[in-house]
């Protein structure tokens, strides 16, 4: 898929460059541009900072102004931490990625502005974008090193593309079965009905219940029942031993 440009706006130190490079790689973006920065281009400690990305830094492209990096695309946003006098549409990191993969879907052509790292973009670079991404941050400290600028943007931008879910478990080896659960409860609800655990007996049949209602609450793996069906049965060892 086509994926938005990236756009360094006069960004002052190579490393920051490099970081912005490396964490566009870890999100599968590659397409940087860069205008007029500061200590010159090529750049060594960007080159050292970007490590396995460097590949972005031999093929970003060089521009002199926002208007010539930007001269051939269709919609642009401008990342800005500070309220600004423009009326604009502001979007959410999030929500900016949402509406980049629509306009790229349908055949456009997009580009995010990150500024330089001492001010962020001037007005007359934000005045030539068609929205604004503003990222929540503390008011009282709002300002974002350029690297972690584009990793914000760079992680929503790939969010969009993946099916990963919010929230998974990782586990070794299977799920348990219902079958597998079911007779698990039938062990322990049989022994603790020999050792008198369901007591008083009008209260035995909801306690018997709560009890399934907790083994099918859990999300037990197969290793799971195997090793509580082992200390159930290890406890009725040791309580005939005692005996």
């Amino acid at each position: 898929m086509s994926q938005p440009a990236f756009v360094l706006v006069r960004p002052q130190m190579g490393e920051n460059i490099g970081a912005a490079a490396r964490a566009m790689w870890n999100f599968g973006l590659d397409r940087m541009r860069i205008t007029s920065p500061r200590d010159g281009w090529p750049n060594q400690k960007a080159v050292a900072m970007a490590s396995g990305a460097g590949r972005l830094l031999d093929e970003a492209q060089l521009f002199e102004s926002t208007a010539d990096a930007i001269a051939d695309c269709d919609f642009v946003y401008a990342t800005t931490a500070r309220q600004r006098d423009l009326t604009k549409p502001v979007f959410t990191p999030e929500a900016a990625m949402i509406d980049a993969q629509a306009r790229i879907a349908a055949g456009g052509k997009v580009a995010v502005l990150f500024g330089p790292e001492r001010a962020g973009l001037e007005n007359d670079d934000i005045v030539r974008a068609n929205a604004i991404i503003s990222v929540p941050v503390n008011p009282q400290f709002a300002s974002l090193n350029l690297g972690q600028c584009v990793l914000l943007v760079g992680y929503e931008w790939m969010q969009r593309l993946s099916d990963a879910e919010g929230q998974t478990t990782q586990i070794s080896g299977d799920w348990s079965t219902q079958v597998e659960i079911e007779k698990l409860a039938q062990h322990y609800e049989d022994r603790l009905q020999d050792a008198g655990f369901f007591y008083p007996a009008h209260k035995a049949a909801s306690m018997k219940l709560n009890l399934r209602n907790l083994w099918s609450r859990m999300p037990l793996t197969r290793a799971d029942v195997q090793m509580l069906h082992g200390v159930m049965r290890q406890m009725v060892r040791w309580k005939e031993r005692s005996d």
